[in-house]
């Protein structure tokens, strides 16, 4: 049930063109990346990463072109924590750039840094930053495995040294939703008046519930990916967070869910990753129904097991699949869409033959096919 309309508006910053093509074998052409761009500002995204500077001239000349592009959202940049790759940022003309740095003890031990270099790197970096761009986020890279008193300091100084935004990064994708609340709320009440982001991944398959649990605890931003696309088990998707935030939430968002469908099936395409059939929103699976009870209770009212209406995400119509388990209602919806009214009586009469079909060959039958059957049965 949705929650009443005087919730936060949360800021949902989208990283399918950084983090997201991070996916292995994932490589996005110039005209590509552009169009997705353009998708999601036309989707109401706030702010898009917009790629690496430190990747090459090729990568910041991409992002020079979606600065051209002029998009209704903030474009950013990422940076590791070197100061040659903000320079390199700001030659890419963005207004934001985001500065990761590794905050726990298993990365600062793989990249031979430690707690003094962070907080020292920290302050100036953030300093110099704020010479080239008008919004400077940075990032406690691995924060779900990092000490709470170290990333208390980490959050402080960010504060103090004018970051406008922390990002609070599950890197591998560890958490659980009760400990990312925990967290946000610990970070709120140490540090009031920070601007915090949960960037999620999702290997222990929990990162939608990460992502929303970390806005119920106070987080005000999330980082997203379209289709959930990136390292490993992915990321959180766009559509399921937003979904569950803004039409079942009451959270305030600028997100124009009818065009989500679209927005996913182009990342899918240029990403050349197909989106499985029972992914939430946006799969096939998700308005088509066989089950008879179900078809039944959906053909007299369009809620009754159906969370949302397909027309919300883009999509135009429930489907009614005849198989294995479908009944007398279900039955009849077909057989009219075809022009042809039967009673329950002769429905009842179809089902031990469409089992069969169904069974035999282990998938629906079409409603072509099961017209055939009405015509065979009536002799």
């Amino acid at each position: 049930m949705t929650e009443p309309e005087n919730r936060r508006s949360i800021w949902m910053v989208d990283t399918t063109l950084r983090d997201g093509e991070q996916a292995p074998g994932v490589v996005f052409t110039t005209p590509e990346r552009l169009g997705i761009a353009s998708a999601l500002a036309r989707i109401g995204v706030n702010e898009i990463e917009a790629g690496i500077p430190a990747m090459g001239e090729e990568v910041c000349q991409d992002i020079r072109k979606l600065a051209d592009l002029n998009l209704p959202c903030v474009l950013s940049c990422w940076c590791r924590a070197h100061s040659k790759d903000i320079e390199q940022a700001a030659q890419c003309r963005t207004p934001g750039v985001h500065i990761s740095f590794p905050v726990s003890s298993i990365l600062l031990k793989t990249f031979d840094r430690d707690e003094a270099w962070v907080l020292k790197s920290l302050a100036s970096l953030v300093k110099s930053a704020k010479t080239y761009f008008d919004r400077v986020s940075v990032g406690a890279q691995d924060a779900t495995r990092t000490g709470r008193d170290f990333l208390y300091r980490f959050a402080a100084l960010a504060a103090e040294s004018g970051a406008h935004r922390l990002r609070i990064a599950d890197t591998v994708g560890m958490s659980s939703p009760s400990r990312v609340g925990d967290l946000i709320a610990g970070l709120k009440r140490q540090v009031p008046g920070l601007c915090l982001e949960f960037h999620g991944h999702n290997d222990l398959g929990m990162a939608t519930a990460n992502a929303v649990t970390a806005v119920e605890a106070g987080a005000d931003a999330l980082s997203v990916t379209v289709n959930g696309l990136g390292e490993r088990a992915g990321n959180v998707p766009l559509e399921e967070a937003a979904m569950a935030l803004f039409e079942m939430g009451g959270y305030k968002g600028t997100m124009d869910m009818t065009r989500i469908t679209g927005l996913c099936r182009l990342v899918a395409k240029a990403s050349g990753r197909a989106i499985p059939p029972s992914k939430p929103i946006t799969g096939e699976n998700v308005f088509r129904h066989e089950s008879g009870i179900h078809c039944a209770g959906l053909l007299k009212h369009p809620s009754a097991y159906q969370l949302f209406q397909p027309e919300q995400v883009g999509e135009e119509a429930c489907e009614y699949v005849i198989g294995y388990h479908s009944g007398s209602a279900g039955i009849r919806h077909v057989l009219e869409k075809q022009g042809i009214t039967i009673g329950r009586a002769l429905a009842q009469k179809l089902i031990p033959h469409i089992r069969q079909m169904a069974r035999d060959r282990k998938s629906p039958i079409s409603p072509a096919e099961l017209k055939d059957l009405y015509f065979f049965v009536m002799g």
